[in-house]
């Protein structure tokens, strides 16, 4: 059964872009990899403080993981400080600022949902991505692919259930 050329081409051409959406992950480098590593607080003039080009997907995903484990680093660390009263230092675009504990830790906690939130964003975007390109290509879904953890609510119902 013969096509028509014109379907063909609308066809490869459709594909390849897709393709190229998920592959772009493959041809960019972080910008962290290959040297040194960057300083906590880059100072305002520094190329580390400079805006950088847009990374893909899965790079934008792995340097707000990174952004997050630090938060989560400095939360533990405010935490296990001994005068909870005192001010923090707080790094602030290259200029450290004296703020109260408490301050510091909401503005860290809430800093963590805003990187909950864009990270779960772009995992849902790369898997849109992905079963596009596999669906253009004629393959089944990925199986497994959708799945989504289980809130701490869902595994202490679970557990209940299991205990008896």
């Amino acid at each position: 059964m013969a096509r028509d050329p014109a379907f063909v081409l609308r066809y490869l051409a459709e594909v390849e872009e897709l393709a190229e959406d998920v592959l772009a992950a493959r041809q960019q480098v972080p910008p962290s990899s290959g040297g040194p590593p960057a300083p906590l607080c880059p100072a305002a003039g520094s190329p580390e403080s400079r805006p950088l080009p847009p990374l893909s997907l899965p790079l934008q995903i792995v340097d707000l993981d990174v952004k997050r484990n630090r938060n989560r680093e400095a939360l533990r660390a405010l935490q296990k400080d001994p005068e909870p009263e005192e001010k923090a230092m707080v790094c602030f675009g290259g200029m450290f600022i004296e703020l109260p504990k408490a301050k510091t830790r909401e503005m860290l906690r809430q800093d963590q949902d805003e990187l909950d939130e864009e990270i779960n964003k772009l995992r849902k975007e790369l898997r849109v991505k992905v079963n596009r390109l596999y669906e253009a290509q004629g393959k089944p879904e990925l199986k497994g692919f959708n799945l989504n953890p289980m809130s701490a609510e869902e595994m202490k119902l679970i557990n209940r259930i299991l205990e008896g």
